[in-house]
C-alpha cells in the first residue's frame, strides 16, 4: 500500500535564506567570514589581561580595516570612472610617488628624519601631495576629451619610471646606512602601523565616504560610460572631479598608513564582480571592501599565529594580485 507524501515545508528562515538574491547571498557570506577573521584576530593566542589586549589587537585592527576598506573602494571607484577594470589607481604612479617622497625626506634631512618627525606632520604632507598630484593627474587625463586605454597606461607608466628615476638618483647618493634604514620603507608593512594616526585617517576616510554615499545614484550611470552618463542628465565634469578626488584621498590615506600595495585592490575588486555577478555598485562596493578586510585581517592572523612572522602579508598579496593583473591582461588580449 502507498504511503501518503508528506510535504516538506522549511523553516521561515530558511525561507527567507533561500529567497535571497546572489549578490545578497554573497554579502552575507562575505560578512560572516570577515567577523570571523576579526573574531580570531581578536582572540587567538591571546594571553594575559583582556583590558591591555583588547585595546592593543583592537588599534591593529582598526588601522588594517582602514587600509583595506580604503584601497578597496578607491579601486572600484576608479575603475568606474576609467570604465575599465585593469586600470588601478596604484598602476598610474601613487607607489613612486610614496617612495619618491620617502626617499627625499632621507636625502635631504637625512635617516633619522624617519623617526624623527612628526608622524601625523608626515602623514598629512604626504596625503596633501598625493593628493594634489593625482588631482591634477587625473583632471587631465580623465576630465577632457576621451582618451585611450593606451595612452593611460603610458601616462602612468612615463610617471611611475620619472618618480622612481628620481628616487634612484637620491638613493645613489646616501650612504649605505641611510639607504638601509630607507629600505624598510618601500614595502608595505601591516604589522607596523602607527597608531597615532588612526584617529586623523578614521575620520578622512568617515568624511570620504559620507559623500561618496551622495554619489551613489551616480555610479551605476557613470559605469555606463562617458556618453551614456552625458545623455541621462549626470554633471559628468563635476562627478567624476569629485570622485576622483575621493579615490586619491582614499590610496593617500593607505599608503600613508602601511606603505605602498600596487595589486591588492586590483585582486579584491576582481574578485567582488566575479562573485557579486553583477556591476550594480550597491553590491559590489560592500563586497570588495569585505574581501579586503577577510584578506587583510585573516592573512595577518594566519601569520602571526601560524607562521610567527616568516614571511610578509604585503608580497604573498601582491603575489596574487600580480597574476590577477596578468590574467586580465592575457584575457583581453585574447578578444
Amino acid at each position: 500500500m502507498r504511503e501518503p507524501s508528506v510535504a516538506l515545508v522549511p523553516a521561515p528562515g530558511l525561507r527567507r535564506i533561500a529567497g535571497l538574491s546572489r549578490p545578497a547571498l554573497v554579502l552575507l557570506v562575505l560578512a560572516a567570514l570577515a567577523l570571523i577573521s576579526i573574531a580570531c584576530f581578536m582572540t587567538l593566542g591571546a594571553r594575559g589581561s583582556w583590558s591591555f589586549i583588547i585595546p592593543f589587537r583592537g588599534r591593529k585592527l582598526l588601522a588594517l580595516c582602514l587600509v583595506a576598506y580604503s584601497v578597496a573602494i578607491s579601486t572600484v571607484l576608479f575603475q568606474t570612472v576609467t570604465n575599465n577594470r585593469i586600470l588601478t589607481p596604484s598602476i598610474m604612479g601613487f607607489d613612486a610617488l610614496y617612495i619618491l617622497l620617502t626617499t627625499a625626506t632621507v636625502f635631504f634631512l637625512g635617516a633619522g628624519a624617519l623617526t624623527g618627525i612628526d608622524p601625523q606632520v608626515q602623514f598629512g604632507i604626504e596625503v596633501v601631495v598625493m593628493v594634489v598630484f593625482s588631482g591634477l593627474l587625473f583632471r587631465w587625463l580623465f576630465v577632457g576629451e576621451e582618451r585611450s586605454l593606451t595612452l593611460l597606461v603610458l601616462v602612468g607608466i612615463v610617471f611611475g619610471i620619472l618618480f622612481r628615476s628620481l628616487s634612484q638618483f637620491m638613493q645613489r647618493m646616501l650612504d649605505p646606512n641611510a639607504f638601509q634604514v630607507l629600505q624598510d620603507s618601500f614595502f608595505a608593512s601591516f604589522a607596523t602601523v602607527d597608531t597615532s594616526l588612526l584617529v586623523v585617517a578614521t575620520v578622512i576616510v568617515v568624511l570620504a565616504s559620507l559623500i561618496m554615499l551622495r554619489l551613489a545614484h551616480t555610479l551605476d550611470v557613470l559605469g555606463l560610460g562617458r556618453a551614456h552618463a552625458i545623455n541621462l542628465g549626470i554633471d559628468y565634469r563635476r562627478t567624476v572631479v569629485t570622485i576622483l578626488m575621493l579615490v586619491s584621498v582614499l590610496v593617500a590615506v593607505s599608503t600613508a598608513l602601511v606603505g605602498p600595495i600596487t595589486f591588492f585592490g586590483l585582486l579584491v575588486a576582481t574578485l567582488a564582480h566575479s562573485l557579486v555577478g553583477t556591476s550594480r555598485h550597491r553590491y559590489v562596493l560592500p563586497a570588495a571592501a569585505l574581501l579586503a578586510i577577510t584578506c587583510l585581517v585573516g592573512g595577518q592572523t594566519i601569520l602571526e599565529r601560524l607562521f610567527a612572522f616568516d614571511t610578509a602579508l604585503s608580497i604573498i598579496i601582491e603575489f596574487l594580485g600580480g597574476i590577477v593583473f596578468i590574467t586580465l591582461i592575457l584575457r583581453r588580449a585574447a578578444r
